[in-house]
This record gives structure tokens, sequence and C-alpha cells, in this order.
């Protein structure tokens, strides 16, 4: 077991937040590890303290070995690559950075890295736009990698192969899981039912003692009006009047303080959080966004040419109503191309007439206006503010979070509101190209939850192995220049 990294008061602040507040956290040789947390926690900026790039004020680092980095995207810098029988297998030999496809610029990247012989590799979402094949042989380089590995991923496949422990960042600071993304899910699971039970017991004794307190003073009082009604101006009884009251008052003194006892011990109750349940929403379409048509799109005998490359030849498909339709392939086959000449209606492409489409886009990330988050989500939409509260509950946006105004959101936040809007739009299908990238995995789970849920028909592309198998109920795959239906449930 050798050490690699160690790092010491690590603090960062961003916009008056702390978002980073670590004591102390390292990084062995043998260490595989999942970094998971919401868009925002600070996964990027922790990678880039622990790599150098990033110094926080009071922060010691000792790093005792040489590091590659796999950037996310937009971080993307052109190298030269010297592993050419890596690259030739990624597929980049002969690609220019100019007309670099998302999938083709992560490929580079990850050859980029692994072409150093290194004692770490760091990764930000190295699967964002990979295809397939290229997410199944990353997967194969880093199981044959022999140092260590830190990624940031919120593919789930991805991480149940590749890791054997998780971070969870989370206010700030880093909670240890060992195992996998699945076994870090059960021991979730397991802490929320922990959490259930030890609230349910909390609540179970507190109403027991307030109830048992009320008890005891009714009995005073019961007892006080007993003695009221007893009482006699000209008593002659032995002791008379005066020790009579005496008895009762005695009784009654014991009954408060036994009360008063009781309701000390409820206070005295250490406080336990009820677990977090978020409502579920109940998706609705107006009669007036209905559709008939059995098949609202169609396409038949297509063709289509990207330069001299040759897409689709004559291929036919259709898209059943409300039906959930994932669209796979690999890099470059035409998926993109496929969904803009549905939004086109292009030559051999037939909508129905009552569609209405909702499209999010691969660069959906991008988002100008200046309004606040509810209200941004109000526009030209159906739904009570309680329902679209719900929706951003889901999605992780917090009772302080919906009167922030957009500008001030991070990239997989403003995805997360795109998708949340066009959900609860006024469509009735709807085209997503990619959209779970960059999407924390809570915000990738309950978008999971809200594409299986919403009423009207969704075709989405995706290379996501976890979002295809729990979603889709009809998978067509792009391949030999053919649409092929390969799954249908």
């Amino acid at each position: 077991m050798e050490l690699l990294i160690k790092a010491t008061e690590v603090c960062v602040e961003y916009s008056g937040r702390d978002i980073l507040d670590i004591d102390e956290l390292v990084l062995y040789d043998y260490d595989r590890i999942g970094l998971v947390g919401a868009n925002g926690a600070g996964k990027s900026a922790l990678l880039k303290v622990l790599l150098g790039e990033l110094t926080p004020p009071g922060c010691k680092i000792k790093r005792l070995g040489r590091f590659a980095y796999i950037p996310q995207l937009d971080e993307a810098i052109w190298q030269e690559t010297r592993d050419f029988a890596l690259t030739g297998r990624l597929g980049v030999e002969q690609l220019e950075l100019q007309t670099m496809s998302g999938g083709e610029e992560t490929r580079l990247k990850i050859a980029q890295a692994l072409s150093e012989p290194v004692h770490g590799l760091f990764a930000d979402e190295p699967t964002c736009h990979l295809d397939r094949e290229g997410i199944d042989f990353l997967i194969g380089q880093l199981k044959c990698f022999s140092g260590a590995l830190l990624v940031v991923s919120h593919d789930r496949y991805f991480l149940d192969e590749v890791v054997d422990k998780i971070w969870e960042l989370q206010n700030g600071t880093i909670t240890e899981y060992w195992g996998n993304y699945s076994d870090y899910l059960r021991q979730q699971e397991e802490e929320r039912r922990s959490q259930a039970a030890k609230y349910e017991q909390y609540v179970e004794e507190r109403d027991r003692l307030t109830r048992a307190a009320e008890g005891k003073r009714k009995q005073a009082r019961r007892i006080d009006q007993k003695a009221k009604g007893a009482a006699k101006p000209n008593s002659s009884e032995s002791g008379g009047r005066l020790g009579h009251q005496k008895s009762m008052g005695s009784k009654q003194k014991t009954l408060h303080k036994a009360a008063k006892s009781m309701e000390q011990r409820a206070a005295a109750l250490e406080d336990v959080e009820a677990p977090a349940s978020i409502a579920r929403i109940r998706f609705r379409q107006t009669e007036a966004l209905a559709l008939h048509n059995p098949y609202p799109i169609r396409g038949t005998e297509i063709s289509k040419l990207y330069g001299d490359k040759v897409l689709f030849e004559n291929t036919s498909f259709h898209i059943p109503l409300g039906a959930k339709v994932a669209l796979t392939g690999g890099n470059g086959t035409g998926k993109t191309t496929l969904m803009q000449m549905i939004l086109n209606q292009e030559e051999g492409i037939e909508v129905s007439p009552k569609a209405v489409i909702g499209h999010f886009a691969q660069n959906g990330y991008k988002c100008n206006c200046n309004l606040e988050v509810l209200e941004f989500l109000r526009e030209e939409c159906d739904y009570s503010i309680s329902e679209i509260r719900s929706v951003l509950a889901s999605m992780g946006f917090g009772p302080n979070d919906v009167g922030k105004k957009l500008p001030v959101l991070s990239g997989g936040e403003i995805i997360k509101l795109l998708l949340a809007k066009m959900l609860l739009g006024r469509y009735n299908i709807l085209l997503m190209d990619e959209p779970g990238n960059f999407l924390d995995l809570p915000g990738l789970e309950a978008l999971e939850a809200l594409m299986k849920g919403y009423a009207g028909t969704i075709v989405f592309i995706t290379h996501d192995k976890r979002l295809l198998d729990n979603v889709a109920d009809v998978v067509y795959e792009i391949k030999d220049r053919r649409l092929n239906r390969i799954r249908q449930r």
C-alpha cells in the first residue's frame, strides 16, 4: 500500500458558499474511487485541488506520484497523442479538431490520458458522448490500468464496472462507502430505512410522553373539580375542610409534577430528522393535445447523405403512440441527424398534424434568460405551483433554489431545469438528445422516473445502459445505414 496523495484543510468557497470543507483526504495506489454528488457540489473543484490546478488558501497537498487527467468536454485541449495503437482502437487516428463530434473529442481525451505512464488517473465525466462500444472499451482499459483511479461519472453501469469505493460529496464533506455504485445505493437505502425507523420511534415516544402528561393534567383537573364540589362551609368531619383540601392539593401537586416531568422528558428527546420524501407528480395532457394516431411518427424508405457519407439508405421505422423509444448506435451513425430530420419533417418522414414537439438538444445547457427558476418553469405551463415544486424537488432543487436567477445556476442545474420545463410543457411528443449527459446521479434517477411517468410520446438518444434498460419500451439501433428494432416490450 503506497500513499499517492494526502490533502489537508481543503476549503473552497464559491459565491459566498463553502463548497469544500474537508479536514483530510488520502488516496492510495490501490484506490479505485467513484466521486458522486449533486451538480454544483464541488466534484470538479476537488479534482482540480488534488491535481494542483486549484490551490485554496491554507490547503496543504502532498503528491507522491504522477497523474493524468481526463477533463470534461468543454475543457479539452488539443495535444499530440503518442499511443497510435490506442488511438486507433478508439477510432481517433484521423480526426481533426475542427470537425470532431462530442464523442470523438471524448475519445481523443481518453487516448491522451491513457498514453502516459502515470501512478494515477483522474477523470471528470469520461463517458459523456461515448457510444456503447467506446464505453465498453474504456471500461476494459481502466480494468487493466494498474494505478489509482478517481472518477466523476453519471454512468451507473460504468461506475459498477470500474470502482470499488464511493466518495459521496455532500455539504462540502466526504462520506466514504465501500463497494461499487449499486453497493452504495443499497447502503443508502439501508441508512434511509434506519433513519425512518429512528424517526418513527422518536415520534412514538414523543407522542406517548405528551399524551401521558396531558392525562396527568386531566386527572389533576378532575380532582380539583371534585374538591370544589365536595367542599362545605360548615363541615364538622374529622380534620375539617382544610384537612380535606390539603389531601386533595397534595395529589394535584404530585400529578402536575409528574406531567411536567413527562413534558421535560419529551422536550429532552434528541431530535431525529424525518427521511426525505418527495411527492410523485401525475403527468396529464389536455384534450387539445390528445393524439389518436397509433403511430404519430413514421419514416418510410428514408435516405440521408452527410457530405460523402451515407447515413441511411432506404430504411423505415415507426414510433408508437405513448411509447418511450430509444435510438442507439455508434458515434457518427446519424442519431442526432435522424432527430433533426423528424423535427424538419424531411422527405420520407410523416408526423401527425396534431403533434406538438418539444426538443432537447445535446447543447441544451446553454440558456441566456434572466428569470428566476420558478418563474421560468411557470411560462407556458398548465401545472400548479405545488406540482412544479414537486418536479423541482425530485431534480434536486431545494426551497431556497426556486428564487435563484438562471445565470447563477451551474451547467448541470440548467440541464435539469430545461428538462423539467420540457416535461411540464404543452407538448405531446418529446425528442431528447442525450438527456442524461452532465446530470448528477440523483438527477438521472429522477429523470428516469419522470420519463417513465410522462403522459406523451418520447424519442430519446442515449448511451446510458441503465437509462435504456429502465425507460425504453422500444429500442432502435442505427447500424449498417438502417434502423433495426432490437427490442419492444
